[in-house]
């Protein structure tokens, strides 16, 4: 394909999870015995669970709890991903760059587990060209490890990425595209810019109507 690929986040993307993800780690960090409000953890949603630990709680507590709190996030967050649902527009965006001849990798760190969840709930295995998992990563966001895995799936060339956090931006960057940002992750169009956006959208939704004044057009 000579169209440029598009590397969709998943996570507060295209489904609706940052805030479950948030009440998940709070409560993981209390089962360890950390107390940390709930907007800070916030801030650092789309990090990685290698990167979240240490940015929250310190490089001590990620030698000596960080293990033991990925591993209750991983079972707190299985008892609220039935209530996680597709952001408005997901599905059909990834119809139109389709239509438009654009290679479409969802690109996600999370457990294979969790990436079958969400392609079911998209309905998106026989739309997308490929995906990524935990598995195709060193390292998470803001890291580029993910960008160039889901670049590489796409065929090995240019690419632009859709994301809707900070860290979808920073992990762009070191990877050498531009991200197209989205608010439903609950970062705001003054944040998303000065981390580098090359343009901010409500929703995915919004960002499928203007797609003609995108890098993707």
């Amino acid at each position: 394909m000579s169209e440029r690929a598009a590397i969709l986040d998943i996570d507060g993307t295209l489904v609706d999870t940052n805030y479950h993800h948030a009440i998940a780690w709070h409560r993981a960090f209390v089962r360890n015995g950390i107390e940390l409000p709930v907007w800070q953890i916030h801030r650092r949603i789309g990090m990685g669970g290698d990167q979240i630990v240490p940015a929250l709680a310190g490089d001590r507590v990620e030698g000596e709890l960080g293990d033991s709190i990925r591993e209750a996030e991983g079972d707190l967050y299985a008892e609220l991903i039935d209530e996680v649902r597709p952001l408005e527009g997901s599905r059909e965006l990834i119809v139109e760059l389709k239509d438009r001849g654009h290679a479409v990798v969802l690109a996600s760190s999370a457990k294979q587990h969790e990436v079958d969840h969400y392609l079911d709930l998209l309905e998106a295995r026989d739309l997308a060209d490929d995906w990524t998992t935990s598995a195709d990563v060193e390292a998470t966001k803001p890291e580029p490890d993910l960008v160039h895995a889901a670049l590489e799936k796409a065929g090995g060339g240019d690419g632009v990425m859709i994301g809707d956090s900070t860290w979808d931006i920073e992990a762009a960057k070191r990877a050498g595209i531009e991200t197209l940002a989205v608010m439903t992750g609950g970062f705001s169009v003054a944040e998303l810019r000065e981390a580098g956006a090359a343009a901010v959208y409500e929703s995915v939704d919004e960002l499928r109507r203007a797609l003609d004044e995108t890098p993707l057009a």
